[in-house]
C-alpha cells in the first residue's frame, strides 16, 4: 500500500512512460500489418516502396473510415479495460476495508467512478459507430466495412 500511495505522486510520468511504450510495441506491429508477408526489418515504419519502383510510399490502402473505426475500437477497448480495472480496485478495497467507513465510502465511489466510465465509453462506441456507418451509407461506399 506505501508503494502505491509513492506511485500515485508520480502517476503523469508513469502514462507517458506507459503511452512511450505501448507506442514503441505496436509501431512494428502496425507496419507489419499494414504489408502482410513482405516485412522489412530494416524498414519497421514501411516507408520505402516495396518493388523498387517509386509508386510511392508503401503505407495501407485500406478506407480512411475504415481505419479510423478500428482506432477507435481499440482506443475504447483499452479505456473499456481500464474502467473495469477500476471497478476491480474499488471492490478489492472494499474487502480489504476491515469496516472502516472511510475506506467503504472510498471504495463506493472507485465502483461506481468505474460503472459511469463504463456508461460512458458504451455510449460514445454507439454514438462513433452510428456516425461512421452512417458516412458510410451517405457516401454510398462499396464494401466499406466498419468492423
Amino acid at each position: 500500500m506505501y508503494l502505491l500511495a509513492k506511485l500515485s505522486h508520480h502517476r503523469g510520468i508513469i502514462a507517458i512512460v506507459a503511452a512511450f511504450a505501448m507506442v514503441a510495441l505496436m509501431v512494428p506491429s502496425m507496419s507489419q500489418a499494414l504489408q502482410p508477408g513482405e516485412f522489412n526489418p530494416e524498414d519497421p515504419l514501411g516507408l520505402e516502396p516495396i518493388d523498387n519502383d517509386a509508386d510511392g510510399i508503401a503505407l495501407g490502402k485500406q478506407d480512411l473510415r475504415t481505419t479510423a473505426s478500428k482506432i477507435i475500437n481499440v482506443s475504447l477497448s483499452l479505456l473499456g479495460i481500464v474502467a473495469v480495472v477500476v471497478v476491480l480496485i474499488g471492490g478489492f478495497k472494499w474487502m480489504t476495508s476491515g469496516g472502516s467507513e472511510d475506506k467503504v465510502g472510498e471504495a463506493r465511489k472507485l465502483i461506481f467512478s468505474g460503472i459511469v466510465g463504463l456508461a460512458i465509453i458504451l455510449s460514445a462506441w454507439a454514438i462513433t459507430r452510428f456516425v461512421i456507418n452512417a458516412l458510410g451509407s451517405a457516401t454510398n461506399t462499396a464494401g466499406f466495412d466498419p468492423a
